[in-house]
């Protein structure tokens, strides 16, 4: 594969593209104007490249862009996506993927199996630094290609010919197939990497293969999205424009929504809700969400790599408070950081013993915690608390300082938007609690417990524990699915003690969605691609 040959393919893609933009601009058949979503995005996305995105503000817009080998339905649900078939060995080790044959890239070429070669190798190639990479790790030889002892070509992915593409694991993963619609598994177009480097995702310039291509792309405003001729089930999309708007503030945001300025809003201010579904009843829609909130520590960083601090910060927290005043019923209280309905987490084991105390017990424990780690009425603790700034982070936070403040712990705010927040966190910024969150990939406890691992890209709490990284590598090699289980609540228990981070509450998705907008099913995985809605303009 020269980067002459990748040259020839990439021969006019701005004529598609173009034609691709005039067709959004045109009539949308006898109905009239081209149908226009206003889709409301609670973030903005850092990144366009598959292989570095690591947020859900991005995922929802890779999912219109780009189709994976499976995809997640309108339900959430896995299905066939550029793979119209695949098989599995009987030892579980390979899998072999049947390519679609009427996949085309925007520009017209078609999509084959070393679209997805190049892209898996990226994932895990050190030089790209994808946070993401040990979402496959469970393939041959990608966890050694991520340390660096190994090339990207030693990847257990082959395609032996345009349509077939192997893969062969390290040891079998009952959850193999959920990673493969994950965001950073999806393709890239190679003449177009080649052609201009990272700059390959700006509009003009990115080849996409799903329903969608990307039109514009303005910061601080939307990114707009329109639809994809060449797409192979172009004809089952009915929305022909897609603009994903950054809303920062929840409050203007549910105003932009009443002025119909929005037809979906991703998220509501917990003060608002009992009034928002008086206003709007059923178009409010609240639904489990199978996600963690969570406050990480900078292990690296005193007084904070001092487990007694932790602990204690950690007991001074009233959940409940949290969830039934704060937020209004609308998340869940956690007692762990795995969340409940997870595969394997119906025989979880205890909680922390200090989760039965009552808060007066709690503080007063957390307090002589913190005058054996030095801290006293003279000699107070002092905490930076950083989160992502919406209205309901902020009053979290805030509750969050009172509670502290019981102990004699003075707490600062620093606020940003989400992009700097989590850019700041993956970037080694310094600080000393961050607040951030987690929503599944795939219904196993081994995506929560992950992020904690040594050297994981998106270990922001930098915590490294020899005991916990055994006991999930072992659980990666076992292949008694019962104990399998029992390990990986050994690591989560480990973890929950050692408290690198504390866990808070379990997410809900909690959206406002137009009375002219039908399709619309809320998931676990906030999995909700555009090509399954459908608007009345």
């Amino acid at each position: 594969m020269t980067r002459a040959r990748l040259c020839v393919a990439w021969c006019a893609p701005a004529f598609v593209i173009l034609a691709n933009l005039m067709m959004a601009a045109l009539p949308a058949g006898p109905a009239g104007a081209a149908v226009h979503f206003n889709r409301g995005n609670d973030a903005e996305p850092e990144t366009l490249d598959p292989q570095r995105s690591s947020t859900l503000a991005e995922a929802h817009i890779l999912r219109d862009l780009f189709e994976g080998l499976l995809i997640q339905d309108r339900t959430g649900e896995l299905a066939p996506g550029a793979a119209e078939s695949w098989a599995v060995s009987p030892d579980a080790l390979t899998y072999t993927f049947k390519l679609r044959h009427d996949g085309q890239w925007s520009n017209g070429d078609p999509v084959t199996a070393d679209d997805f070669v190049v892209a898996l190798r990226r994932l895990v190639d050190p030089s790209i630094g994808a946070e993401y990479a040990n979402v496959i790790y469970p393939v041959r030889n990608a966890e050694a290609i991520s340390a660096g002892t190994k090339t990207p070509e030693a990847l257990g992915i082959a395609a032996p010919d345009r349509h077939t593409l192997i893969i062969t694991l390290e040891t079998p993963t009952p959850y193999f197939l959920d990673l493969l619609a994950h965001q950073t598994t999806l393709p890239v177009h190679r003449a177009s990497l080649a052609a201009h480097g990272a700059a390959f995702t700006a509009p003009g310039k990115l080849v996409s293969n799903g329903a969608y291509v990307l039109a514009e792309n303005v910061p601080g405003s939307h990114i707009r999205l329109t639809k994809n001729i060449r797409f192979h089930n172009a004809a089952s999309v009915s929305i022909d424009v897609v603009d994903y708007i950054l809303v920062k503030d929840l409050a203007a945001g549910v105003r932009r929504f009443r002025a119909g300025e929005l037809d979906f809003l991703p998220d509501v201010p917990s003060d608002q809700i009992k009034a928002l579904r008086l206003a709007y009843g059923e178009q409010l829609m609240i639904a489990p969400l199978q996600g963690t909130i969570y406050f990480g520590f900078n292990t690296t960083r005193p007084p904070y790599n001092d487990k007694r601090v932790r602990q204690a910060l950690a007991m001074a927290i009233d959940r409940d408070v949290l969830a039934d005043d704060i937020a209004s019923g609308s998340i869940i209280a956690a007692a762990r950081f795995v969340p409940p309905g997870t595969a394997g987490s119906a025989a979880t084991t205890a909680n922390p013993s200090w989760q039965e105390l009552s808060i007066i017990e709690r503080e007063d424990r957390a307090k002589a915690l913190l005058a054996e780690a030095g801290f006293t009425a003279s000699r107070p603790l002092s905490v930076e608390l950083r989160y992502n700034a919406s209205d309901n982070n902020k009053a979290m936070a805030v509750a969050v300082a009172d509670m502290w403040k019981q102990l004699g712990v003075t707490t600062r705010f620093v606020a940003t938007d989400s992009r700097t927040h989590f850019a700041y966190l993956r970037d080694k910024g310094d600080y000393d609690v961050a607040r951030a969150g987690w929503v599944a990939d795939y219904n196993d406890p081994q995506n929560f417990l992950f992020l904690l691992e040594s050297g994981s890209g998106l270990n922001t709490m930098r915590w490294s524990f020899p005991p916990f990284d055994r006991l999930l590598q072992e659980a990666r090699s076992e292949r008694d699915a019962d104990r399998r289980f029992m390990l990986l609540r050994q690591a989560e228990d480990v973890m929950l003690d050692e408290t690198p981070l504390t866990p808070i509450a379990h997410y809900t998705g909690r959206y406002l969605v137009s009375a002219r907008l039908s399709g619309f099913i809320p998931n676990l995985r906030a999995a909700n691609a555009t090509r399954f809605l459908q608007l009345v303009p």
